[in-house]
């Protein structure tokens, strides 16, 4: 007799054995612990930013977690799903930060700030690298993060993208002194605790998030795109193996509900905090840039100021390996691995060629703007806010400025 559980199996494809995509993300798992024992061996940290890079970059692919859409789809469409994704990780980030904070700067009247939260100096820099960043991931498709996770979902677009990050990030590398001298050496500093207390600053973080998330909400209702969540068909259990099937699926296969995705990718940042420092990207990929750069003879200059700033600023070449090399390297193939997992691996080239030009084009304006921002919507925002400084919500304002910028420049090239 053929249970129900069973003709569930023999009609559901990948179900009744692995599948040759489920074998190929084995065998890139398999390659991520080689790596985790080789980094061990250097440095217990690489082994601890390896493992951090390859669930920020699972959960992003899953979640198809992207900072780009979320501004982009909220101007253009008029929904906001993953824009309330975005929040929601910011809320949970804005919690653990604020605790680990307050046990780093007890006293907030002392005039010190944590050592590696991103409170950034603000000034002409912070909102001409919103807009550049803005403008150039939509036109780009995709931020740094959502270029990534779409690099290991195999779009050829993303990688013409990231090849202009670095592009941008280097320009940026070779102007840094002025926008030092001009702007960012004078810049304030203003973390909210030193005035409103650990408590009163998160509380009002905390607020300023509900409120925009409510506000999304309502723009959603007026556009009419409320946009429901995903549905999945029942399924039959027979017992503890077609349970075990099941939660696979649902991690590893299904797509995972943003919102879901952005409290996931909130609470690592936290735990990555607590263990070090916040979570972040340009910086390095601006260093390896700065690196490969000098491999050719065209070095920029040494840039000022940057030993007293936190965040993803443009250091000094100093190796090939850094503990934010594993990151970024683990955010790639984590995100690869997921997307094998899924089924959702496929090389995909552009059908038109004006593509590559704006993929390119808008890569070098994000790396300019990350650069002189001291961050992108990783490190200055979705670092930045939960580091309670007004850097992070100033550069938010100028990234959305941007993103609908950017939103009207991609109705005329379309």
């Amino acid at each position: 007799m053929v249970t129900d559980a069973a003709r569930v199996r023999a009609e559901t494809p990948g179900v009744g054995g692995p599948s040759p995509n489920a074998w190929r993300a084995v065998s890139a798992w398999g390659l991520a612990a080689i790596i985790f024992l080789l980094a061990r061996g250097f440095d217990p940290q690489y082994s601890m930013f390896w493992v951090f890079g390859l669930a920020f970059g699972f959960v992003l692919q899953r979640g198809r977690f992207c900072f780009a859409s979320a501004f982009r789809d909220l101007f253009l469409l008029g929904h906001g799903r993953t824009m309330k994704g975005v929040l929601l990780g910011l809320a949970v980030a804005s919690v653990g930060f604020g605790i680990v904070m307050a046990r780093q700067v007890p006293v907030t009247t002392m005039g010190f700030d944590p050592p590696s939260a991103n409170v950034l100096p603000i000034g002409v820099h912070t909102a001409l690298g919103g807009i550049l960043f803005g403008v150039g991931m939509v036109l780009a498709g995709g931020c740094v993060s959502g270029s990534l996770y779409r690099m290991g979902e195999g779009y050829v677009a993303s990688w013409v993208a990231f090849a202009g990050v670095m592009a941008g990030l280097l320009v940026s590398a070779y102007t840094w002194n002025w926008w030092w001298e001009s702007s960012i050496s004078t810049g304030a500093r203003l973390w909210l605790p030193r005035h409103l207390g650990h408590s009163g600053a998160l509380v009002v973080t905390l607020l300023a998030l509900g409120a925009a998330f409510v506000w999304v909400i309502r723009l959603e209702h007026r556009a009419g795109m409320v946009v429901p969540g995903p549905r999945s068909e029942p399924e039959v259990s027979e017992g503890v193996a077609d349970d075990l099937r099941a939660l696979g699926r649902t991690v590893f296969v299904r797509g995972w509900p943003v919102v879901t995705a952005g409290a996931v990718l909130g609470g690592l940042n936290a735990l990555l905090f607590t263990a070090q420092e916040p979570w972040g990207f340009t910086g390095e990929v601006g260093r390896l840039t700065v690196g490969l750069a000098g491999f050719f003879g065209a070095t920029p200059p040494p840039p000022e100021g940057v030993g007293s700033l936190p965040g993803c600023v443009l250091v000094p070449w100093t190796g090939v390996l850094d503990h934010m090399t594993f990151m970024v390297g683990g955010m790639w193939l984590g995100s690869f691995a997921a997307a094998l997992g899924a089924g959702e691996f496929k090389l995909r080239v552009p059908k038109r060629p004006v593509r590559y030009a704006q993929s390119l084009g808008g890569g070098v304006v994000m790396g300019y703007g990350s650069g002189i921002a001291m961050g992108c919507t990783i490190g200055a925002f979705f670092s930045g806010i939960p580091s309670l400084a007004i850097n992070g919500w100033l550069f938010a304002a100028f990234l959305g400025l941007g993103a609908w910028m950017g939103t009207h420049m991609i109705r005329r090239i379309a």
